[in-house]
């Protein structure tokens, strides 16, 4: 070249860059256009790769034969142990062994739905952010058919976000009910999960992983025969997102000379900071108080009849249920992931609290009044129940079930009263021995019962 030394060992295309970064660049852009028109604020196609780009990273060897009959064996058992203790009824699907990239895959159209609304809230700000900083001031004006493609890079970014965090929650999940949301229609285990959560664990292997199945087949079974129960906690998720709102201030100073063209530059900027900021609106507070109740009670009632399923056959069930325990309560990688994708933390610090509330429920009402509770979301406690465990096992005065028994009855014998004194009055006149006064007295009586 001139003015230089031709070095017949130079790479001639040095001055251009590092040619893998320009490659992997160029493919992020071919990702970026190739999302189809309408397909919501997020490329998801994209955010697949990159999230099977993380676990691959650190490997992720398919699921050998042995491995799938060890997990699908243990959720069948599961399953019949838990006939025993629950009146819900069995039959929770097709039980399923996955590798991590499966998990991705599979997980991913509630991911979507769970992410879609603030993503669409980030990607509207995030896309004006970017036009307005990338032009000056005269040239904002004109930069209307610029918007499309600046909402293409916004969605871009969010979704470089949302996979690299699904990714990471995929290296550290043991099923589909890590966070305690229902993930898939099938129960299902990961033997590379269930290997690293016994890692450190004094405890035979197929111990722990018939555990693990316990409680991922309790889940599924209280999902599937709980009806409301799935769209209660997903539309409780959505009604929290629509409540969050994106720190606009934050995220210009997150994208102030940003290189569009570095990745690793993206995603240190947009998991730098806190970008997601929630509205103080009572109607928020409900969302996410409703949330975390609900969470609460669904992880205690697994606990609970997890518990009971287990006794007497494993041995190490109360060491590996505080296992459990401690791994939701420090919030963990799916707590924090959560966070991260929706701006929500899932806080489940009243765990202990609900399972000792349906632990009582059992011991007062039996198997099938515990499992009852569930039959309709009114039933359901409260997180002032969860103060007061014993108010609503045994019931408050004020809500005696057997002084609302005696009330009906006593409206039953009123209206039959009533009924009486009519078909009285209709066979006209009165008898001497005041038979029909009687009626009408029998229906006053009814009247003022």
């Amino acid at each position: 070249m001139p003015g230089r030394e031709n070095d017949p060992n130079e790479n001639p295309f040095a001055m251009f860059g590092d040619p893998e970064q320009i490659a992997a660049a160029m493919r992020q852009f071919a990702d970026m256009l190739s999302a189809p028109s309408g397909s919501g604020p997020v490329n998801w196609d994209m955010a697949k790769n990159i999230a099977r780009h993380v676990v691959v990273a650190e490997g992720d060897p398919s699921v050998m034969e042995g491995e799938r009959r060890q997990i699908v064996d243990a959720l069948n058992l599961a399953d019949l142990w838990l006939n025993e203790v629950t009146a819900l009824p069995g039959g929770t699907g097709s039980p399923q062994a996955w590798s991590r990239s499966e998990w991705i895959e599979k997980t991913v159209p509630v991911w979507r739905q769970l992410c879609d609304p603030i993503a669409a809230r980030m990607v509207e700000t995030m896309s004006g952010t970017l036009g307005a900083a990338g032009l000056p001031p005269e040239a904002q004006a004109m930069a209307g058919p610029l918007m499309g493609m600046m909402k293409q890079m916004g969605g871009m970014m969010v979704g470089q976000q949302i996979g690299q965090a699904i990714g990471s929650l995929a290296r550290e999940v043991v099923g589909s009910t890590d966070i305690g949301l229902p993930l898939s229609s099938d129960p299902a285990l990961l033997p590379g999960g269930v290997a690293a959560f016994s890692q450190g664990l004094e405890t035979p292997a197929e111990e722990i992983r018939l555990y693990l199945a316990l409680r991922e087949a309790a889940h599924h079974r209280l999902f599937q025969h709980v009806p409301w129960l799935r769209a209660h906690l997903l539309g409780a998720v959505e009604e929290y997102a629509r409540g969050i709102t994106v720190d606009v201030s934050a995220l210009e100073e997150q994208l102030r000379g940003l290189d569009i063209n570095n990745p690793e530059q993206i995603q240190q900027a947009l998991s730098g900071g806190n970008l997601l900021k929630p509205e103080e609106t009572e109607r928020q507070k409900a969302a996410l108080a409703r949330l975390e109740t609900v969470l609460a009670l669904v992880e205690g009632w697994v606990g609970a009849v997890v518990d009971r399923a287990a006794e007497g056959k494993l041995p190490s069930a109360a060491a590996l249920a505080e296992t459990v325990r401690r791994r939701r309560a420090t919030g963990g990688p799916a707590e924090q992931t959560f966070a991260t994708l929706v701006g929500l933390e899932l806080r489940p610090r009243r765990l202990r609290e609900a399972a000792a509330l349906w632990q009582a429920l059992e011991a007062a009402r039996g198997v099938d009044g515990r499992d009852a509770v569930w039959g309709h979301p009114d039933l359901m406690p409260t997180a002032d129940d969860l103060d007061n465990p014993g108010g609503f096992v045994h019931g408050e005065p004020e809500f005696d079930l057997s002084g609302l028994e005696a009330s009906l009855r006593e409206a039953s014998a009123g209206d039959e009263g009533r009924a009486e004194g009519r078909e009285g009055r209709e066979g006209g006149g009165s008898d001497e021995d005041g038979t029909n006064g009687d009626d009408r007295k029998d229906g006053g009586e009814g009247d003022r019962a």
